[in-house]
């Protein structure tokens, strides 16, 4: 029978993921010895990951210097997100690190999260809620206030630039709403698939953008000036998918001269923001900010740990092929440690 070999890992950011309130006996079982960090800071780095042979990270930066460091003895790295702008894929590749994500945890939970935006957005939930704290209603003539219009959203274009996942379940929700979906093709397309349109006709028809596509260089500042100035000016901008997608600058523009009429973020370029952040001073009414928390539901979390942990069985097992591998190199075999299992 082959051996199992449990290798010794280390989570370099487990804040991130939990307080406390998932169940982590799958991943720990999952390996010899375990050892979490809250959070870990740059100079923190070598010191946190210590004689580990797996390092699980989140948000913690692992360049090319740190990797070269750690090699040969770190032989995997696990993400703990879908994202993997933190990890030098390149850097790993050439030192033999094999390196995963985790993938499609949190659809459900992010399409949520952007309808529950939407919803805010489109019925002025918080610039109601902020005159009513206020006094407004309690000093109003009227059994109404009327300061902000709502809107419906039955019957309104609803338009995404990325279509995996996340892209797909929002749109699911969207279309229960009984709201038409519009999807941009890729910028990079040569021509235009069935069932895709144009990003110019998308900026021009949608009533809602909503962003779904992973920051590249290709997207990073995607929405400036000029596509905001190119959507209608009843429309709302959501996004749920990186920060850097948005000049931010731009889009504090658009909200106060009302070249669109909202927008809605879940994420910032820096995270988290600076204090003076200028999105955040402006008291913008047509403004929602939440603090990254649209992939957070409890069962994405749990689901996110889970799945770390079919990696980590995966890794052990030498019968078995590493999932969610990013990258064309073969898996390594994995470090003997003191304590294997039959």
């Amino acid at each position: 029978m082959s051996q199992i070999l449990l290798p010794n890992a280390v989570f370099l950011d487990l804040d991130t993921t939990s307080r406390g309130d998932l169940d982590m006996s799958r991943l720990e079982a999952a390996c010899n010895t375990l050892r979490y960090w809250p959070a870990t800071a740059l100079g923190q780095r070598l010191h946190h990951i210590g004689d580990a042979e797996v390092v699980i990270s989140n948000k913690v930066v692992l360049d090319a210097a740190l990797l070269q460091a750690l090699s040969p003895q770190v032989k995997l790295v696990c993400i703990a997100a879908t994202g993997t702008n933190n990890v030098d894929l390149v850097a790993a590749a050439r030192l033999g690190i094999a390196v995963t994500n985790i993938r499609d945890y949190a659809s459900q939970s992010v399409a949520e999260h952007t309808i529950a935006l939407l919803f805010a957005l489109a019925r002025q939930l918080t610039a109601y809620d902020r005159i009513m704290q206020q006094g407004a209603w309690q000093k109003s003539p009227q059994f109404t206030l009327l300061d902000y219009p709502v809107t419906e959203l039955a019957g309104k274009v609803f338009g995404l630039i990325g279509y995996g996942a996340l892209g797909q379940a929002t749109a699911n929700l969207a279309r229960a709403l009984g709201m038409e979906i519009l999807v941009a093709e890729r910028l990079e397309a040569e021509q235009i698939r069935p069932g895709r349109v144009s990003l110019d006709e998308l900026l021009a028809r949608a009533d809602v953008l909503s962003l779904h596509c992973p920051l590249t260089e290709q997207t990073r500042h995607l929405i400036n000036a000029e596509r905001l100035h190119a959507m209608r000016p009843s429309a709302f901008l959501i996004n749920t998918a990186r920060g850097g997608i948005v000049h931010e600058g731009d889009l504090l523009l658009a909200l106060q001269e009302g070249w669109i009429a909202g927008a809605a973020l879940d994420v910032l370029e820096q995270e988290p923001p600076h204090a003076d952040h200028p999105l955040l001073q402006n008291g913008l009414p047509n403004l929602i900010i939440t603090p990254h928390i649209a992939w957070a539901s409890r069962k994405a979390r749990q689901t996110l740990i889970d799945q770390l942990a079919d990696v980590l069985e995966s890794w052990s097992d030498p019968k078995r092929t590493l999932l969610n591998q990013l990258g064309a190199s073969s898996a390594p075999a994995p470090k003997l440690t003191l304590n294997t299992h039959h």
